[in-house]
């Protein structure tokens, strides 16, 4: 009898690229690469890769912890998902992270962008709704870990520090501003403010690119010098800072290295989070067929071009396996060490029991040793490296190691139309504050809750409950 030329591995659900629909799917394993094979009885079959690293895939299926909530739910399970967020009960994370959209204009008008956001793009919200959006984030975590001030572009609100002032006043442990640096770039005094907010305050730098050509591509204009005049300003003043890469296939992949090697030499930068385009929005010349990088794809790359990171060291992040994986390291005295592979996976996933492990390296472990012995100003303790292994274990070192100690490399993916799993979308833990409460996530919320694609979501909605009557 003949074999079908893949292996079929596992059954999810997903929707249909082009009428959001939600259908069955397969993922397969094809030729060493893992694909999502699903079919739309409206728009028939799509076949869209996932991972080109089937061992990795599979591992990020076991690499898990169980969910934490949050401490209320805001929408009822009625249409199933991702047709009810906000969050609803059958959510399966709380928000490890949650943006508030300040504003939907900027001083950019990039073409690729989620929001769509321009100079001529929507308002600036009023104090009063961003103070609602800050309070829905409390209600539902109490005490969030970390909130990120976005937009648009938030530098440009006229009443910018007054919303960085509110958000400070709320129990929120770490805040973000999510910028493209033009600000801090031109406004030194600005910047000199900014670094009145720390600790627990850091900026989100869009840098994607050392090359003119990517940068026009992907911002729309050249902002080479904009990024050195802003990274200058935010090494001057100390401010944490991680830099945001936004990659596409054959543009600016080859640069993961070169931009991991320069954030390790500005003593201001605490690491660089690489985000995959997720096609959504404004996106001008962009293939999802063809210019779709995968987590298992940019991982490798971090590998193959950083010098530091090796393959132990990039793993799942337990509370969203799918769609995150991280790597840390400790930055002293000019040497960076990875940390992530001296963990031992089966204690990280252990109810907190977690360690390092040396794995009989008596010369590694004496160098960790070392470093963890040096003496830091008491000003470092504030925030102890242990305390933001963001969703990975604590580590055993003295709190005299601080927050300036640590260099991160994250990848971000978010799932769009084409790569949509119902499964996965179920365990995002970065979420986006809707204007009138809601707590969706970031994958659905591009795809049905911003702006007019609510009007689509309602159809969709409408259906399913004129179904149910029958």
């Amino acid at each position: 009898m003949p074999n079908r030329p893949y292996l079929f591995y596992e059954l999810t659900s997903s929707i249909c690229s082009k009428c959001l629909r939600k259908t069955e799917a397969k993922v397969i394993i094809q030729d060493g690469r893992v694909y999502l094979q699903k079919y739309c009885f409206q728009h028939g079959p799509e076949k869209v890769l996932i991972s080109t690293d089937p061992e990795y895939y599979k591992k990020c299926r076991e690499f898990l912890k169980p969910a934490e909530m949050p401490l209320v739910w805001n929408t009822p399970i009625q249409y199933g998902c991702p047709y009810d967020c906000g969050l609803c009960p059958d959510h399966e994370q709380h928000s490890c992270l949650t943006l508030v959209e300040v504003t939907d204009r900027c001083n950019l008008q990039c073409p690729i962008c989620y929001a769509e956001s321009s100079p001529h793009q929507g308002s600036f919200r009023s104090l009063e709704q961003i103070e609602f959006m800050l309070d829905a984030v409390v209600r539902n975590e109490g005490e969030p870990d970390i909130v990120q001030l976005s937009g648009g572009e938030p530098t440009i609100h006229p009443q910018f520090f007054e919303i960085v002032e509110l958000a400070k006043s709320k129990p929120i442990k770490h805040l973000m501003v999510n910028t493209n640096g033009i600000r801090i770039a031109q406004d030194r005094e600005f910047v000199k403010r900014l670094a009145t907010y720390q600790p627990g305050f850091e900026i989100y730098l869009q840098f994607d690119s050392f090359e003119e050509t990517a940068l026009r591509e992907l911002r729309g204009a050249d902002l080479r010098d904009i990024r050195k005049r802003a990274i200058a300003h935010l090494n001057e003043f100390g401010i944490s800072t991680t830099l945001v890469v936004t990659l596409k296939k054959g543009l600016n992949d080859q640069e993961v290295g070169r931009i991991i090697q320069y954030a390790v030499e500005q003593p201001a930068v605490r690491g660089v989070t690489f985000q995959p385009i997720q096609a959504a929005g404004r996106l001008e010349e962009f293939d999802p067929a063809s210019d779709r990088l995968t987590v298992s794809e940019v991982r490798q790359q971090i590998i193959d071009q950083s010098g530091i990171f090796q393959a132990q060291d990039i793993i799942p992040v337990p509370c969203h396996p799918d769609c995150l994986a991280m790597g840390y390291a400790l930055k002293l005295g000019g040497t960076v060490t990875p940390l992530t592979g001296l963990m031992d996976p089966e204690l990280l996933l252990n109810e907190g029991r977690n360690t390092i492990v040396y794995e009989q390296d008596e010369n590694l472990k004496s160098k960790i040793f070392e470093l963890f012995s040096l003496n830091h100003s008491p000003e470092s303790s504030q925030l102890s490296l242990k305390n933001l292994l963001c969703c990975l274990p604590m580590v055993p070192v003295p709190a005299s190691i601080g927050y300036e100690n640590v260099f991160r490399v994250i990848i971000m993916q978010f799932l769009d139309p084409y790569n949509f799993d119902v499964r996965s979308v179920k365990k995002s833990c970065v979420h986006i504050v809707h204007p009138d409460g809601r707590i969706i996530p970031f994958d659905t919320y591009n795809i049905f809750y911003r702006g007019d694609k609510e009007n689509q979501l309602k159809e969709i909605q409408a259906e399913i409950a004129h179904t149910s009557r029958r």
